[in-house]
């Protein structure tokens, strides 16, 4: 497919070789504008904002994903595939699924469960585990220690539900999921299907716990931590 494609109004160099992915158009805006040096906006179709700019002398960009796995599925294939990207972080929010996290404590998808059809396009003769990239995720729990940030890491859930009428959740916390959150299974299909790398840090912004949560203001504009330890393995 040649570029722009139908999603993401680019030509081929406007991205770095790594991308950074929160959920809101708003949170990647507030990155730009906070951490980058000479952001340039790259892509708006729809509001989905991606801007390149550098970070301590690195080129990088940041874009949004949108919500769900069909959101994040379109803007990473496309990304990958079209534009050269070789890595995409994606930098979200996460409701706490385990009792031990609280609000703000910062997780890393090792795995991602999942309760969607997204694998089926890939007609394996089996179940899919969607898995980071190892190298990434090492940079990641790494700089974590370099930088005294605090993460756990492990087993999240991409759930295509965001209200549940079963509420069944909870139930994965048997078998000890963390966090819930809706994109990184289908993030990590696309960037293994692809041969590129994936991962992806989430700040606890709720928890189906203690039914804590975060504004909708502290979510866009305040998990600084997430978005510094993603732009140092950048």
């Amino acid at each position: 497919m040649p570029t722009p494609t139908p999603h993401i109004n680019a030509k081929p160099g406007d991205f770095a070789e790594t991308v950074l992915m929160p959920g809101d158009p708003l949170r990647a805006k507030f990155i730009a504008e906070t951490f980058l040096e000479n952001a340039v906006l790259v892509n708006n179709v729809r509001g989905v904002q991606g801007y390149t700019g550098n970070y301590h002398g690195k080129r990088v960009s940041v874009m949004a994903s949108g919500m769900g796995m069909p959101s994040i599925g379109i803007y990473s294939y496309e990304l990958f595939n079209f534009f050269g990207v070789e890595n995409i972080i994606r930098i979200g929010s996460a409701g706490a699924i385990s009792p031990a996290l609280k609000l703000r404590d910062i997780v890393i998808g090792m795995s991602a469960s999942y309760n969607s059809i997204y694998a089926d396009q890939f007609g394996l003769p089996g179940t899919y585990a969607p898995t980071a990239s190892y190298p990434l995720l090492k940079k990641a729990t790494d700089a974590a220690d370099a930088l005294g940030i605090p993460v756990t890491v492990g087993n999240i859930l991409s759930n295509d539900l965001f209200y549940d009428d079963a509420q069944s959740t909870l139930a994965w916390q048997k078998m000890g999921v963390l966090a819930v959150e809706m994109e990184s299974a289908a993030l990590y299909m696309n960037a293994a299907r692809a041969g590129k790398n994936a991962l992806c840090i989430c700040t606890i912004s709720d928890s189906l716990v203690t039914h804590e949560e975060c504004s909708a203001e502290e979510r866009q504009s305040t998990f600084t931590q997430m978005m510094r330890l993603a732009l140092e393995i950048a």
